[in-house]
């Protein structure tokens, strides 16, 4: 299987972390929006999306990458990102998928508008030090840390079990 992960992250590489645990477990390519075309983006048997949260949504690239993807039948996608909110608990509990639910759900819609079905999606934390939080060391300081890593290592393993259905 040829997997995909298309990434934007620059603030803290918060999201890079992410992706480099996931890209090792799904043996995948990593590429920026700005690096791969859709044609190419929809070669791949699973393609990944992820990037940082902004405004509520994942990062404008990811999302404009997405618009352009051409129409595909029985390709899967799988989503994540990391977040400068403080989690509203631990990524099982009912509140955090409602969350994580609510951001990805840009995403997610135009995926599965052009044909994709979506494997799966993870969140974590991210450090954050935007505006004048940056003055107090920021959000969530240290994250992701080697739980979330951890975590994201698990998600990429079901992810390719799902994958391989």
């Amino acid at each position: 299987m040829n997997v995909l992960v298309v990434l934007l992250s620059y603030h803290h590489g918060n999201t890079k972390k992410v992706a480099d645990v996931i890209a090792r477990v799904l043996d995948a390519d990593v590429r920026t929006p700005q690096d791969v075309t859709p044609e190419e983006a929809s070669r791949y048997d699973l393609l990944g999306m992820g990037s940082g949260i902004y405004s509520g949504r994942h990062h404008q690239a990811l999302l404009e990458l997405a618009e352009r993807l051409p129409p595909v039948t029985s390709k899967r996608a799988f989503l994540f990102s990391t977040s400068s909110a403080v989690m509203v608990g631990d990524a099982g509990s009912k509140r955090f998928q409602e969350y994580m639910g609510e951001i990805h759900a840009p995403l997610r819609e135009k995926m599965i508008y052009k044909g994709y079905s979506i494997s799966g999606e993870f969140s974590c934390p991210g450090l954050n030090t935007n505006s004048f939080i940056r003055h107090f060391g920021g959000l969530n300081k240290g994250r992701p840390n080697v739980e979330d890593l951890a975590h994201a290592e698990d998600f990429a393993r079901m992810v390719l079990t799902e994958a391989s259905r």
